[in-house]
C-alpha cells in the first residue's frame, strides 16, 4: 500500500510541476508532424520556401518628408527612393528637394543598381537638378551599402555638362531605444568642382548637414519623427548672380515629420 501512494504521490508533484514550467515557458513546441509531406518539384519548393533569387520584388521608402523651423524662416523638404528588381538588379529612382521662401531646389535620380559583394551595391545612371535657375543633367556613378559597425552609405559621384564635376556622400546609423523608438544620426555632404552661379552652388564643400531625428514606429512601415538639424551652406543669396558669392553660413532647425515605407 506505501508502494502505491508513493507512486500515487511522486505523479502528482510531477504533473505539478510540469504545469508550472508549462505556464512559464512562453514558447510551447508544436507536435511532431503526423504525416509525411506531399512531394514536391523542385519548383515549387521554391516558391513555398521563398527562396528565388530571381524573384522580382516593389519598394518604397519616403525617408524625411517634414516641415522645418530655422533662425528666419519655415521651410519644407522630402527625401524618397523607391526601387523595383531582384536581390542582384533593380532599379533604383531617388528625389530630395526642399522649399524654403518660395524657392525650390530638387533633384531625381535614377540607378541600374547592381549587388557586387555582401551588402553593396554598386550604381550606374542619371541625375537631374530642377526647381530655382536652369535645370542641369548630370552622369552618375556611385555606391550603396552597409559598412562596418552598421552605417549606411550612400556615396555618389557625377559627371555634368560642361566639364562640371560633383560628389555627395550621405551616412546614417540607427539606435535602438527600444524596438519602437529610434534616434538616427544622418550626415551629407555635397561638393562640385566649380562655381554654379545660376543655381546659387559654389565650388568645393558646397552645403553640408547634419541631423538627429528620434521617430516612433506606431506599426511597422508608418513612423512620425521629431528632431534637430545643422545646416551649412555656401553660394549666392542674390537673385541677380552678378553679384558674386559670399558666406550664407549655418543654420540650426527644428523639424518634425513623417517616415514611411512599404
Amino acid at each position: 500500500m506505501r508502494t502505491v501512494e508513493r507512486m500515487l504521490l511522486a505523479a502528482a508533484l510531477a504533473s505539478a510541476f510540469g504545469a508550472h514550467a508549462q505556464q512559464s515557458d512562453e514558447h510551447v513546441p508544436p507536435d511532431p508532424p503526423q504525416h509525411a509531406g506531399a512531394t514536391m518539384s523542385d519548383a515549387q519548393m521554391v516558391r513555398a520556401m521563398e527562396m528565388d533569387d530571381a524573384a522580382r520584388f516593389f519598394m518604397f521608402k519616403l525617408d524625411t518628408f517634414e516641415l522645418a523651423q530655422g533662425d528666419d524662416a519655415y521651410s519644407s523638404a522630402w527625401n524618397a527612393q523607391a526601387w523595383y528588381g531582384g536581390d542582384f538588379d533593380k532599379l533604383l529612382v531617388r528625389t530630395q528637394g526642399e522649399r524654403e521662401s518660395g524657392r525650390t531646389d530638387a533633384r531625381a535620380e535614377a540607378f541600374w543598381n547592381h549587388a557586387f559583394a555582401s551588402w553593396w551595391d554598386w550604381q550606374l545612371g542619371a541625375r537631374r537638378e530642377f526647381g530655382s535657375g536652369p535645370a542641369r543633367n548630370w552622369a552618375a556613378f556611385g555606391v550603396q551599402g552597409l559598412a562596418p559597425y552598421w552605417f549606411e552609405i550612400e556615396a555618389a559621384a557625377y559627371l555634368g555638362e560642361d566639364g562640371r564635376t560633383a560628389f555627395g556622400l550621405r551616412a546614417e546609423y540607427e539606435i535602438l531605444f527600444t524596438q519602437r523608438l529610434i534616434l538616427q544620426p544622418e550626415l551629407e555632404v555635397n561638393l562640385y568642382g566649380r562655381d554654379d552661379r545660376l543655381r546659387g552652388v559654389a565650388a568645393g564643400l558646397s552645403d553640408a548637414e547634419f541631423g538627429l531625428r528620434l521617430r516612433y514606429e506606431i506599426q511597422r512601415g508608418f513612423a512620425p519623427y521629431v528632431g534637430v538639424v545643422r545646416q551649412y551652406r555656401r553660394g549666392t543669396d542674390a537673385a541677380d548672380p552678378r553679384f558674386g558669392f559670399e558666406r550664407i553660413g549655418s543654420e540650426t532647425q527644428v523639424v518634425a515629420g513623417l517616415r514611411l515605407w512599404f
